[in-house]
C-alpha cells in the first residue's frame, strides 16, 4: 500500500556548500597532479561547447576526461576533509529543522558519488541522491543527477519506497532546478555567495 509522504528537497552544490564540487574536485587536482594540465586544450573546448549546450552531456564528461580511479582513490579523501568547510554554517541545522517538523528530507545533486556521500555523512538525510558514475571511468556518467533527471530520481525513489510523494519544499541556488522547484509548494533560493535566502533566481 503506498504511503503519502511530505517530502522536504536540497540541493548541494551553492545551496547547502559555497563552492561547486566538481569545480572545487578538478582543482585540487591541478594542484596536486601533472595529469589534468595535460587536458587543459580538451577542457577550453568544453568550455565553449557548456554556453551552447548548457544541458548537454559529452562536455561534462570531457572536461573530466583526466580524472581516473586512482586519482579519485588518493585524492577524494583529503579533498571531502576540505571541501566540508565550504559548507554554509545554517545547513545542518535547517535539515534538523526540517526532519524534526515530521517531514522526509532528501538532497538532490549533480554532484558525483564518488564525493557527495562522503561530503554530507554527518547531515541526516533521509537519503541522498547523485550523479552515478563508472566506477572504471570516473568521467563518465552512468546516470546525470541533473535538471529534470532531479525530478526522475525523486519519483524512482518514491517509487522503490511505495511513497506518494508531496514536496513541501525545495531549496536550490540555480534556475536549472526549476523542474525541481516547480514540483515543490514552497521554492526556497539562495545565494550561492552568501547562502542568504534571495527572494528569486
Amino acid at each position: 500500500m503506498l504511503q503519502k509522504k511530505d517530502i522536504v528537497v536540497f540541493d548541494f552544490d551553492g545551496t547547502l556548500s559555497a563552492h561547486d564540487c566538481n569545480v572545487a574536485f578538478a582543482k585540487y587536482c591541478f594542484r596536486h597532479s601533472v595529469r589534468p594540465w595535460l587536458f587543459l586544450p580538451l577542457m577550453a573546448v568544453c568550455g565553449v561547447v557548456r554556453w551552447v549546450k548548457p544541458d548537454g552531456i559529452w562536455w561534462r564528461q570531457a572536461i573530466r576526461l583526466f580524472t581516473t580511479p586512482e586519482m579519485v582513490k588518493k585524492f577524494a579523501p583529503d579533498f571531502i576533509r576540505l571541501h566540508k568547510k565550504e559548507r554554509f554554517g545554517w545547513a545542518k541545522e535547517q535539515v534538523a529543522a526540517e526532519r524534526n517538523a515530521g517531514r522526509t528530507v532528501v538532497l538532490i545533486s549533480a554532484a558525483p558519488d564518488f564525493l557527495l556521500p562522503a561530503l554530507v555523512r554527518d547531515i541526516k538525510f533521509d537519503a541522498v541522491m547523485c550523479s552515478q558514475m563508472d566506477a572504471a571511468r570516473p568521467w563518465k556518467y552512468k546516470f546525470l543527477c541533473w535538471g529534470e533527471n532531479k525530478v526522475r530520481a525523486l519519483d524512482n525513489w518514491a517509487r522503490d519506497n511505495k511513497y506518494i510523494p508531496r514536496v513541501v519544499r525545495s531549496y536550490s541556488d540555480s534556475r536549472s532546478d526549476m523542474p525541481m522547484m516547480e514540483i515543490a509548494a514552497d521554492r526556497v533560493w539562495v545565494d550561492r555567495k552568501t547562502g542568504l535566502r534571495k527572494a528569486s533566481c
